[in-house]
């Protein structure tokens, strides 16, 4: 009788797990000219269970709630126990009353070595290196799950960012490239210190806002663009200080093909003024820009 009522208990309220991905993680080995070593695959399995299986915040997600993405891993090359790869990490998160899922992460790694010895365990520990396979993963699972809070509700993605800016710093002392400001200035040092940074707290508002409109698209579409229209235009304020940010790019990355869907349908309204300033904030985007139909 227990069983009954847990059974219909859960029935009720959905079914509630601490995992918060539902990810896909994909190692493509074929530039390795010997594709079918069961390192590999036995890379690619380990991943998957790690991602999915890790509880990353101690939060309950329902089956729905829990976050679509996937990892791409790209290997370049293996030599014993060391490797190096790309890994291109993508998010998205259902629209409001729709069927549609939004685009959230995009993002094309390149500075991705690491060591892996096949069979190895793999566990997270927020405080200690344990290897930059581990860093890497842990740090952009952090980051889907912090991108997409930053969707339903303005910053509540902090505490995740502060935990992914915790294995930034604990990995800095690795020697890996991607996690200090001398890498370059289109690394995981810049992605986690400026989405944490006041100085580009209109992006983080524009993300927020941007969603929250597609979220009434089924309610009031004109409506809804012309709030997704205001929250890109919104964007000028920090390109005019920070013009090419690469948060900036990254939201472009995921972004730009769906605001030209956007724009070139439904209700019409006047879109001049945020074509003009599409192109000043993101000119790579112009040729996409101009299909808008106005």
């Amino acid at each position: 009788m227990n069983k009954i009522i847990v059974f219909v208990f859960l029935l009720s309220f959905g079914f509630v797990q601490a995992q918060q991905l539902n990810c896909t993680v994909t190692v493509n080995a074929q530039k390795m000219g010997n594709p079918n070593q069961q390192v590999y695959k036995t890379l690619e399995t380990s991943l998957n269970e790690f991602v999915n299986k890790t509880d990353w915040t101690t939060q309950n997600y329902k089956q729905q709630e829990m976050i679509n993405c996937s990892m791409y891993i790209t290997l370049l090359s293996h030599s014993s126990d060391q490797f190096t790869a790309t890994i291109q990490v993508q998010s998205s998160r259902p629209v409001f009353d729709s069927s549609y899922e939004t685009p959230v992460l995009n993002i094309n790694d390149k500075d991705f070595g690491f060591t892996y010895t096949e069979f190895e365990n793999l566990v997270f520990n927020v405080n200690s290196f344990q290897s930059n396979l581990i860093s890497v993963i842990s740090f952009y699972s952090y980051m889907i799950i912090g991108m997409d809070k930053d969707t339903f509700e303005l910053k509540s993605g902090d505490p995740v960012y502060q935990t992914a800016q915790t294995i930034a710093t604990v990995a800095q002392q690795s020697g890996y490239k991607g996690w200090s400001q001398l890498d370059g200035n289109q690394n995981r040092y810049f992605l986690i210190n400026d989405l944490l940074s006041p100085t580009f707290a209109e992006i983080r508002k524009t993300i927020f806002d941007y969603h929250q409109a597609l979220d009434g698209m089924t309610t009031d579409t004109k409506l809804a663009k012309e709030k997704v229209k205001n929250s890109l235009i919104a964007l000028n304020k920090l390109n005019n200080s920070k013009p090419n940010a690469f948060l900036t790019r990254g939201f472009f990355d995921a972004k730009s093909d769906e605001i030209v869907s956007i724009f070139s349908g439904g209700p019409n309204l006047s879109i001049t003024d945020l074509v003009d300033n599409l192109n000043k904030i993101s000119p790579m985007n112009s040729s996409k820009w101009a299909t808008f139909k106005f």
